[in-house]
């Protein structure tokens, strides 16, 4: 393998939050300098998991901001930004403000790749933005970062598609700086157009606790050893299990989730149950035989695919494809939106090798 590709490349992650695109830069042979984020739960867990990289708590509209992350990156040259800033803004202000005060963040992105001119970018957000204005929004981000020099596309990507156990689907835009190639997205590795079938949520956690008898502790060990290969490659060597903590749910929940099927919801309860909830994620029982839906940052509304209950932290880091030795901080509530707000890992590392192939011509 080329030199380069072993740990020399260089990135920033812009809107890091726990880290799981990062996770997955790291990887797949990126040095991951700098995450960046104004949430400092998520970051206290960024810096837990990501060593040698620094975790700043800041505002990407600010000026000095710029100038702390030119500080911690000295004279070391930076290849990869990676983002996913929230485009709230864009939905108020349409394709003619663009350059409106409310979409100041993803104008960051922007300057930041001005500033440093890496080799790349990854910028990654739901896929609705493709669409927003009849695609004007996506179409005016393409031009802005062709203007400055960049091929540029974009592609919703399924991460079911590359091995992760969950149905996410993440609109990401690849720029490759026109000297160094043509941006490129993965193929496929799981799924119909191969010859493995997607992971599913069984695959991902049945091997865990279940956690009926007690609500277990935060620092655990494991009951068995893992069944699935995919088990296998979230355990790595931990012997200490962690996040595995159950919800105390109230007695009329689990009444309620218990009439649920496998991979069922709301419409499947007896009339006059549980109408407290009845919007379209409501009372959803994942299916263990396929991929999860999203999971979410509230962890009200989806529920294990047998048990009783919502799945732990650990259950959706693994459904995020979050490695058992990834560890969360911080209480519950924030451990979850951790885990929900991130891109999953997996994911990541197939970008990150995906650009490596770009950069060096090979595969």
């Amino acid at each position: 393998m080329n030199k380069e590709v072993s740990g020399t490349y260089n990135a920033i992650d812009l809107f890091a939050g726990c880290g799981g695109l990062s996770k997955g830069f790291m990887d797949a042979g990126f040095n991951v300098i700098v995450g960046i984020d104004n949430d400092k739960d998520a970051l206290n867990t960024f810096e837990l998991n990501h060593k040698g990289a620094t975790a700043l708590q800041a505002d990407l509209s600010k000026q000095e901001t710029f100038d702390e992350i030119k500080k911690i990156a000295g004279d070391r040259n930076i290849d990869v930004i990676i983002a996913g800033p929230p485009c709230q803004g864009f939905s108020l202000t349409g394709p003619r403000n663009f350059d409106d005060e409310r979409n100041k963040l993803y104008l960051a992105v922007l300057e930041m790749v001005r500033q440093y001119n890496p080799k790349g970018f990854i910028i990654e957000n739901v896929p609705g933005m493709a669409t927003l204005y009849k695609g004007e929004i996506k179409n005016e981000i393409l031009k802005r970062f062709r203007a400055m020099g960049y091929n540029v596309e974009c592609q919703i990507l399924k991460a079911c598609d590359y091995g992760v156990p969950q149905m996410r689907k993440r609109l990401i835009f690849m720029g490759i700086r026109k000297d160094c190639g043509m941006p490129s997205f993965p193929k496929p590795l799981f799924g119909p157009e191969t010859e493995r079938p997607y992971r599913t949520c069984r695959d991902a956690i049945s091997d865990l606790p279940t956690r009926v008898d007690s609500l277990g502790e935060e620092i655990d060990k494991y009951s068995g050893e893992p069944i699935t290969e995919y088990q296998k490659l979230m355990r790595k060597d931990c012997d200490i299990l962690h996040n595995h903590v159950a919800t105390a749910h109230k007695d009329f929940v689990i009444e309620t989730i218990a009439q649920v099927p496998e991979g069922g919801n709301y419409k499947d309860l007896p009339a006059g149950v549980g109408e407290s909830r009845k919007f379209h994620m409501a009372w959803t029982r994942l299916d263990g035989n396929a991929p999860a839906r999203t999971v979410d940052t509230g962890h009200r509304n989806l529920f294990h695919y047998e048990l009783n209950r919502v799945p732990t932290v650990r259950e959706s880091a693994r459904i995020q494809s979050f490695p058992d030795d990834f560890v969360f901080t911080g209480s519950r509530t924030k451990q979850n939106r951790q885990v929900g707000n991130a891109v999953p890992p997996i994911l990541g590392q197939v970008l990150g090798k995906k650009m490596l192939e770009i950069f060096t011509g090979e595969k």
